[in-house]
């Protein structure tokens, strides 16, 4: 009886060792860096959220600059509504408003989440003040001037989320640090002027259609400079749940720009479903980023190999 233990134990063991083999690096398998607490509907939807904002803000300022009324408005009405979803997720993850407004206390040009904290604190008033003088028609010029403002600190807003994320140990959004703020700023480009589509009559959405096919273009090039600055980390964005958002995302993303270019100018029914397939691309491709880097997280060879690769080149 006890050599039957023995060796149920010693084969036991042995299975160990081998999934240890398999995951190098790390005690039995175990994750190697603390996979972020961060909950998926929070941050993926901040990280959609406050692209969508931005590039809302920055084709207002396009179509305002261009005598364009109606794509003005709407989308200064959406990139206030995307805030105010983007800074209420921000908060519930955090867990206390005052948080935020501790961040405010200092700063730190070295700290994205700090940075970022000061261009949300200066880019919401200056939106809220535009879309305010639109709606209420009251001071014109000072309306114009803090759109022209939104449109300014949009752009960084755009960007600056994956400077926040690029910031953790997590393989997939590290490696990753030099090609995600363009394509955040891709995609968020893409996200606002598909709500333009979505929203504007035929004769102002020439902004929006001109903003789509660069969005668009911007977003999916540079996802395949990310996949290759990956190297063996990129599995991430292929697999499972990010995979699969990922390849919806590129699918709609690249219909919605052909969309702009044919559908768009002639058909408000086309455009309308160009500008939709744009946004759910855009959204699709935070939320499948969010996921790898996740799975990234969970698996040590991810942090492992890059290490090892980089120890190899530096001979």
């Amino acid at each position: 009886m006890s050599s039957a233990a023995d060796e149920h134990i010693g084969a036991r063991d042995g299975q160990r060792r081998r999934r240890a083999r398999e995951r190098p690096g790390s005690y039995y398998g175990r994750p190697i860096i603390n996979a972020p607490v961060w909950q998926e509907r929070d941050i993926a939807g901040y990280l959609f959220a406050g692209g969508l904002a931005a590039g809302s803000s920055v084709v207002a300022a396009g179509a305002e600059l261009t005598g364009r009324g109606h794509l003005a408005r709407s989308c200064k009405l959406c990139a206030s509504a995307a805030l105010g979803v983007s800074l209420a997720a921000l908060v519930h993850d955090l867990g206390r408003p005052e948080r935020f407004l501790n961040m405010l206390r200092v700063f730190k040009p070295t700290s994205p989440m700090n940075m970022g904290s000061w261009l949300l604190a200066a880019y919401g008033p200056l939106n809220g003040f535009a879309t305010a003088s639109d709606v209420l028609g009251l001071a014109p010029r000072g309306g114009r001037a803090a759109t022209a403002g939104a449109a300014l600190f949009g752009a960084g807003i755009s960007s600056y989320t994956a400077a926040l994320i690029a910031n953790t140990a997590v393989p997939a959004w590290h490696e990753g640090h030099r090609e995600l703020p363009f394509l955040f700023a891709g995609s968020a480009a893409a996200a606002g002027a598909g709500f333009g589509l979505l929203a504007a009559p035929l004769g102002e959405s020439e902004p929006a259609r001109r903003m789509a096919i660069a969005g668009a273009g911007v977003e999916l090039l540079c996802e395949q400079l990310l996949e290759r600055r990956l190297g063996m980390v990129a599995e991430t964005l292929h697999t499972g749940t990010a995979g699969r958002r990922m390849r919806a995302a590129r699918a709609l993303t690249g219909a919605g720009a052909l969309g702009a270019v044919t559908l768009a100018p002639r058909s408000r029914v086309g455009a309308a479903l160009s500008g939709t397939a744009l946004l759910a691309g855009s959204a699709l491709t935070r939320f499948g980023i969010f996921a790898a880097g996740m799975a990234s997280a969970q698996d040590p060879k991810y942090t492992v190999e890059p290490q090892r690769q980089r120890m190899r080149e530096l001979g």
